[in-house]
């Protein structure tokens, strides 16, 4: 355990060093996106444009070996678009007619919702099933998804005409909501000063997709102490409307789900192999962001979803 745990941040730390040849700053966003690689995930990022939002996921794509695809989400996307279509095929010969299916762009490991949040809710829908059970269905059939399969998805927080909200369903299967910063006056000054051009191909690959599966194998294994699993419990209780008042709409059981199991894979990356409560902070806000609504009250005040979900943990 102790030499796969050690190859295992080993093989991490590398990519976190490579992906730094390309992604200026970003520390925290890195480290969050790899957390929820490891845990088998799905990662809503939301950020104003221009804070390579797309370029960071390329190149975590590229680093990790997995096979990846981008699906830019337009108001005119179709579902089939994203899943694939079945065709009718004639043989010239005999004239036989039968259905061929095409497989659409989803199958890949890694795939980016470009702005998943400008397509109308029948297209977004496209992704539920494949989110939760990990597989499409056509015409009946269901056709499995490649192992890992993650969907990474982008959205722009300042645009309101032309966007479609997501429903709060799909909301729940993303495993962590990660909000973009601004980079700092010295990161700033490096991305001015950097070539146009970002050239991926001098990446260099540092683990294999199926190293990538033997290590998400791993976390399931990683201990949680009863005191912190009961704790974690709690926090997400409190998000409850009926136990703190500050949330009409709280978070359900898949959120405590999610938090222990990024927690697991924090604590493996960056921890000391066991899943203590200030892992569970570490993970808490982007884990359960998305997941709840405060109050007409509290939204009028201008209160923050983060600064409520941080008293939680503080208190």
């Amino acid at each position: 355990m102790n030499i796969d745990l050690q190859k295992l941040r080993d093989s991490f730390q590398r990519s976190m060093t490579e992906a730094s040849k390309i992604i200026i700053g970003q520390q925290e966003l890195l480290q969050l996106l790899f957390s929820a690689i490891l845990a088998n995930g799905h990662i809503l990022i939301t950020g104003a444009p221009g804070l390579a939002k797309t370029l960071t996921i390329k190149t975590v794509a590229r680093i990790l070996g997995l096979s990846y695809s981008r699906i830019q989400f337009t108001p005119d996307l179709l579902p089939s678009d994203i899943i694939g279509v079945e065709v009718l095929d004639i043989d010239p010969s005999s004239g036989q007619k039968s259905f061929r299916y095409i497989q659409g762009p989803i199958f890949q490991n890694l795939v980016l919702a470009d702005e998943i949040n400008r397509s109308s809710p029948r297209t977004q829908s496209a992704l539920l099933e494949a989110m939760q059970e990990k597989q499409v269905t056509i015409a009946g059939k269901p056709y499995p998804l490649p192992d890992p399969f993650i969907v990474f998805a982008t959205r722009n927080p300042i645009d309101s005409e032309g966007v479609y909200p997501l429903p709060e369903a799909q909301l729940d299967r993303f495993l962590m909501e990660i909000v973009v910063p601004y980079p700092n006056l010295q990161e700033e000054i490096q991305i001015a000063s950097s070539p146009m051009r970002t050239n991926l191909e001098t990446l260099q690959e540092q683990m294999s997709g199926q190293e990538c599966i033997a290590y998400q194998n791993m976390v399931n294994n990683v201990p949680v102490p009863n005191n912190v699993l009961e704790t974690t419990v709690g926090w997400v209780r409190k998000t409850r409307p009926e136990n703190q008042g500050v949330f009409q709409w709280g978070a359900g059981p898949r959120a405590a789900h999610h938090l222990i199991h990024a927690a697991r894979a924090y604590a493996l990356l960056y921890g000391e192999g066991v899943v203590t409560l200030e892992i569970i902070k570490k993970v808490f806000i982007p884990v359960l962001r998305h997941r709840v609504i405060p109050t007409f009250e509290h939204t009028r005040e201008n209160i923050s979803v983060d600064s409520i979900l941080h008293e939680i943990t503080a208190s």
